[in-house]
């Protein structure tokens, strides 16, 4: 376990720089000159927040790096203390306790991202939806112990979550439920949007243009391009029917990346594997999909369209992606032999495995 104030050996990095998704691919180029070894070299700083671990890439010889990083890091702790669920301390647990019988105010920052998941909630027809934290509950997911509830159960759950019960007063910072028992769970936007803040307080406070920040195996962004290319970062997707394998190789440049998969957390009933990401609509894990892997030009984007991608599949993510070039993605569907569906990619942005 990693305190969360320690940093990695900040040795410079001259095989794979992280394993993200899978593994950020070895930086391409090198050569046995130590001055171009140097300039592809990276720096890696890291640290437990969210249930996950984050880690800050910086090019070797970045100004003031180290303080740099730290920074960043200080920021995820911070948004992980406004925006958990596990904290009863948290804004949105006293939103959650509250909000059902008075106007609640809320920060700046956190009303703002609940009006954006309001947006996405409605582009991609409730298949993103922040307000399931009592469906969540309900399937044992909250506490990683999955089950499957009884019908009455779920019929209760269904009235009391979704959307449609929460209230956004754009002029006052308010936000209201519209009846008990509504539980709102930035889970499936919370560490892009993080990772949103964190690149932009290197970029403005820090003058940072180059660097990776990924949270775990599910989101990342890109500042500009790695060392020593100027087509991005290459970031690994590791293939969830063979978790020791790569499905595809993705170019980041100033871009984002987040990934949906049910490969660790589910369970089996009846013949059937359950996983964590829940169909909003109808109230049961979502199936039909291996993975969803979204490209945006904000972690927050996606990491909510992934999962919303994965509930909905490829007919409906294609279609997503035609009315919104700047989305991307990668799909892959629960069938047999099949492969990736690429929806938005050029050549130059994967290669697959």
């Amino acid at each position: 376990m990693i305190h969360r104030r320690d940093f990695f050996d900040p040795r410079p990095l001259l095989q794979p720089v992280a394993d993200i998704l899978a593994a950020v691919e070895e930086v391409r180029g090198l050569v046995n000159d130590a001055d171009t070894a140097s300039q592809a070299s990276l720096l890696r700083f890291g640290r437990r927040a969210m249930a996950t671990l984050f880690e800050v890439l910086l090019p070797f010889g970045t100004t003031s790096a180290h303080e740099a990083a730290q920074a960043a890091l200080d920021e995820i702790d911070r948004l992980e203390a406004q925006l958990t669920v596990y904290r009863e301390d948290s804004e949105v647990s006293a939103l959650n306790r509250e909000a059902a019988t008075r106007p609640v105010s809320v920060k700046e920052n956190l009303f703002d991202l609940l009006e954006r998941s309001c947006r996405l909630h409605e582009e991609t027809e409730g298949a993103f939806d922040i307000a399931v934290g009592a469906l969540i509950k309900t399937w044992g997911f909250f506490r990683r112990q999955g089950r499957v509830p009884s019908d009455q159960e779920r019929t209760e759950v269904m009235e009391r979550i979704g959307m449609r019960h929460v209230i956004l007063d754009p002029e006052k910072h308010v936000v209201s439920f519209a009846r008990p028992g509504v539980e709102i769970n930035l889970g499936s936007i919370g560490k892009g949007y993080a990772l949103d803040c964190v690149a932009a307080k290197l970029r403005q406070e820090w003058n940072i243009a180059c660097g990776l920040i990924h949270g775990g195996q599910s989101s990342v962004i890109a500042l500009g391009s790695e060392p020593g290319s100027s087509r991005g970062w290459s970031v690994g997707i590791l293939d969830p029917r063979f978790p020791s394998r790569r499905l595809a190789v993705l170019r980041l440049k100033d871009r984002a990346l987040g990934t949906s998969a049910a490969t660790f957390q589910h369970f089996e009933h009846e013949g059937r594997r359950l996983g964590h990401i829940l169909d909003p609509r109808s109230g049961w894990p979502a199936e039909g999909m291996l993975s969803a892997t979204v490209l945006a030009p904000s972690a927050a984007e996606a990491d909510a369209l992934a999962t919303a991608f994965y509930v909905l599949g490829p007919d409906k993510a294609r279609s997503y992606c035609g009315n919104h070039p700047e989305i991307a993605a990668l799909l892959l569907p629960h069938v047999p032999n099949t492969q990736p569906v690429a929806l938005n990619l050029g050549k130059e942005d994967v290669q697959l495995l």
